[in-house]
């Protein structure tokens, strides 16, 4: 039996940091272990210019740890209004590194997020001639979707026809959650590829529903059916290298998920190797971890593989349960199973 794993230090492809006291202490999690991250632009005020992610990358800097090499990786958050130039000027200046396209209340402070396609076509005609990356929270608002179906609905009504239009632009499907996105991104044959949260491979709808409601389970795009969770995992462990490592970890405080009305996410930075290392070695894929964690992104994202290594020891880790921050606690996800490495 295996009992280390040396890998490439991995990076991850989707987080969410905050700001402020909240980015002070959650930082610190993903910068022991990962290299880089692609950090989400969703702060309000949101991340709309060159200009504001270079200010938000100079606050998450300033927050690192002491000796910390981690690097984010900047993104800018697309509305009706973004400016192609300044868009162009970002990437040319090497401060960005894609554009993250969210449908107008689809998820956490996404109010400012598009209603009207056709109005972005020009940012997205630029961002396909000078190869800079959208990624896309990949879900419709329409209210008369059902929740489960909206990732599919999107893909039909959003995804495609931008796709069609716009063939050269390169494009990440973040966070899939259903059969029907692998699917996708396994029938297509050029610039798209996807990530996948450590939580989707581990949780279906009913660790959500079934047994009482368990809002530090609830996540948009929400868990769905199990044979989607399989989908995912075959997808994550297989090896193809349009699939690799985005967290979406993204913190809130027990006091705002335990609201009626509570917010959607899964704090994961602490614990997602761990889990991932026992997801893969239960479907006997252990030698693809490093793919799915350190190889595939930076292919896709056009960036050197981190030369840095990490090793995984066989060793039951001890995990916290929650983190404490200045504005509460912020639990961190349970896998609700053993875990048997530690990073």
């Amino acid at each position: 039996m295996t009992q280390t794993l040396t890998i490439r230090r991995p990076d991850d492809w989707h987080l969410h940091l905050r700001d402020g006291d909240m980015l002070r202490a959650v930082l610190p999690h993903s910068a022991g272990h990962f290299a880089r991250a692609i950090i989400m632009p969703n702060l309000v005020p949101p991340v709309v210019t060159g200009a504001d992610a270079a200010a938000y990358r100079d606050r998450i800097r300033a927050a690192l740890p002491e000796g910390s090499a981690f690097t984010p990786l900047m993104t800018l958050y697309l509305t009706e209004n973004t400016d192609a130039g300044d868009v162009a000027q970002a990437y040319a200046d090497g401060l960005i590194h894609a554009v993250k396209l969210y449908p107008a209340g689809a998820t956490t402070n996404s109010a400012s997020g598009v209603t009207d396609f056709s109005r972005v076509s020009h940012v997205l005609e630029k961002m396909a001639e000078i190869g800079l990356p959208l990624c896309t929270h990949g879900e419709v608002t329409d209210t008369a979707v059902d929740i489960f179906d909206r990732e599919a609905a999107f893909i039909d009504r959003v995804l495609d026809p931008i796709r069609t239009a716009h063939p050269d632009l390169r494009v990440v499907m973040e966070h899939i959650t259903t059969s029907d996105a692998v699917d996708y991104v396994l029938a297509s044959d050029r610039n798209l590829a996807a990530t996948i949260t450590t939580h989707h491979l581990v949780i279906n709808r009913n660790h959500i529903l079934a047994g009482g409601i368990r809002p530090h389970y609830y996540c948009l795009p929400v868990a769905k059916r199990e044979s989607h969770r399989l989908a995912l995992r075959r997808a994550a462990t297989g090896g193809d290298p349009r699939f690799f490592l985005g967290t979406d970890s993204a913190p809130h405080t027990d006091a705002n998920k335990l609201l009626p009305c509570g917010c959607a996410g899964c704090f994961t930075a602490p614990n997602t190797l761990s889990i991932l290392a026992e997801v893969f070695e239960q479907e006997d894929a252990l030698d693809r971890l490093e793919g799915f964690t350190s190889l595939h992104g930076p292919a896709f994202y056009g960036l050197p593989v981190n030369e840095e290594t990490l090793t995984l020891v066989r060793e039951t880790p001890d995990f916290p349960a929650h983190i404490d921050t200045p504005d509460g606690p912020v639990t961190v996800f349970d896998p609700a199973m053993p875990l048997h490495w530690t990073a």
